[in-house]
């Protein structure tokens, strides 16, 4: 990938998701879940969820223990895989709300400033 400075929904699609799905498989293999019965739920290859399982992929974004208590929580309702997309559309919510995103794109991308509140801005001002 380029060294430029990511879009915020880029930081999200190549590192968030795959790190919610990552943590997703391994709770849900936690109950016992075959990684068949994962594969199907997260709408993956049985291949990706063992990478996920064993940290061989998406291993480079790190939760807060509040989103980690999320991730865990909402694993439980996962019983099919639109449950699958509900869920993590709601940690996505809860990733950007508590500005966790902006620690995870700061981690990405070294040229982020320490107070950068670009996801944030509530509204354009388009000039005529």
């Amino acid at each position: 990938m380029l060294q430029s400075v990511l879009q915020p929904q880029e930081v999200e699609v190549f590192y968030i998701i795959p790190a919610l799905r990552s943590a997703l498989a391994k709770y849900l293999k936690a109950t016992g879940m075959s990684q068949k019965a994962i594969a199907h739920l997260l709408g993956l290859r049985e291949s990706t969820v063992s990478q996920y399982i064993h940290e061989h992929r998406a291993h480079l974004v790190h939760f807060s223990k509040i989103i980690e208590q999320q991730i865990q929580q909402a694993a439980l309702r996962i019983c099919a895989p639109l449950d699958t997309v509900r869920e993590i559309q709601g940690l996505l919510g809860a990733i950007k709300t508590s500005r966790e995103l902006c620690g995870i794109h700061q981690q990405i991308n070294k040229d982020i400033p320490k107070h950068c509140d670009t996801c944030f801005i509530a509204t354009l001002e388009v000039k005529a």
